[in-house]
């Protein structure tokens, strides 16, 4: 299985299954003489990890992260990059293989199982092997080592939307994404969804979701005109999270229901003599390359496959079957998909911060 890999200049390969030993990913690309510690790594995979509350799946998995390689230890017990592949690992300590062995054969409506013994003539049947959303551990990983690259930015994310609920932004509150269990900045969607969820959870099925993802602090000129957008590997980073259909960038969609005075973000020059932009419809890419406003996106999950409701499918043999997944699963796999896009983002940025770099010099 090839394409494992992710960037270019900042690069990450991850590797593993959902019910192997181990996952983690190798970052190739890191500057040396950044300060690192694998407490820094651990606190954006405590977001991610499962079992946290009963609105996600209560695998247990402590998700504690390794450096094995990439570092070295200074006389004060920091650590700094050295400019070679930075290794991490994560052990998997509470896999349940027996919950799927009833599936060893069947085909999960909605998953990636037809389509990848399709292509390889096997599959791991235990959580989905690489197709799990477990491989985005190793991800989160890497992008707590982006973020180091490109210090100077901010990547948040929030749960915008919950199936057809979504946020009233008049009540947008950063501060109150780490308050509840959705990363929701609402905290009156955050309550009506809680209810929500409970009904989904308790019936055995799931819901979908919206993440919108925000970075503050990228300057003007990072990315290219034609085949390295920095909207394009934007899009493409998203795409490449479990259960993603959807992505878009600033006012995305809605930029078709639109005439073109209302979609132009228009310029005046500021108090400071800088160039001041009234409104960010483009999501702080013009072009393909940023225009130093807050880069804006969102992308859309699909509901969690693995449901307690039976679905028609046939197994390997062709014979015609119904399937219900048991086993623990997430009701809405978009929650934890937010600490995964700010990853994912940081990683793009990252790339195209080390490109710029490469092409204007520092």
């Amino acid at each position: 299985m090839s394409h494992n890999s992710f960037g270019h200049l900042f690069r990450f390969t991850t590797w593993g299954e959902s019910h192997g030993i181990a996952l983690g990913c190798v970052v190739d690309g890191c500057p040396p003489g950044l300060a690192i510690s694998e407490a820094e790594v651990q606190a954006f995979l405590d977001k991610r990890k499962p079992g946290q509350s009963k609105y996600t799946t209560q695998r247990r998995e402590a998700d504690e992260v390794k450096i094995l390689s990439g570092v070295m230890p200074q006389e004060d017990g920091t650590w700094l990059t050295t400019g070679t592949p930075i290794s991490m690992m994560i052990e998997n300590t509470d896999q349940r293989s027996k919950d799927y062995s009833d599936i060893a054969k069947r085909y999960r409506p909605g998953h990636a199982d037809f389509a990848y013994d399709a292509k390889y003539g096997i599959r791991d049947y235990r959580g989905g092997g690489r197709s799990s959303a477990r491989e985005t551990a190793a991800r989160v990983a890497a992008g707590a080592i982006a973020r180091k690259v490109i210090s100077s930015v901010t990547v948040r994310a929030a749960l915008v939307q919950m199936g057809p609920h979504k946020i009233d932004r008049s009540r947008w509150d950063w501060d109150e994404v780490n308050n509840n269990p959705f990363f929701c900045p609402d905290p009156v969607a955050a309550e009506e969804w809680a209810t929500e969820l409970d009904r989904i959870r308790k019936a055995g099925s799931s819901i979908g979701a919206v993440i919108e993802v925000v970075a503050e602090g990228v300057p003007a000129g990072w990315g290219a005109p034609i085949y390295a957008k920095l909207d394009q590997d934007i899009a493409s980073a998203f795409m490449s999270i479990n259960a993603v259909k959807g992505v878009e960038i600033g006012n995305g969609f809605e930029a078709a229901e639109i005439t073109g005075e209302e979609n132009a973000d228009e310029i005046r020059m500021g108090a400071d003599g800088q160039p001041e932009f009234l409104s960010n419809k483009s999501g702080g890419v013009l072009g393909g390359i940023s225009s130093g406003q807050p880069v804006v996106a969102r992308f859309a999950v699909k509901p969690t496959s693995s449901i307690l409701t039976p679905r028609q499918s046939i197994t390997s043999d062709g014979e015609e079957v119904d399937v219900m997944t048991k086993g623990r699963h997430d009701p809405c796999v978009g929650i934890r998909a937010v600490p995964i896009g700010e990853a994912m983002m940081a990683c793009v940025l990252a790339d195209h911060f080390l490109r710029h770099r490469g092409q204007v010099g520092s």
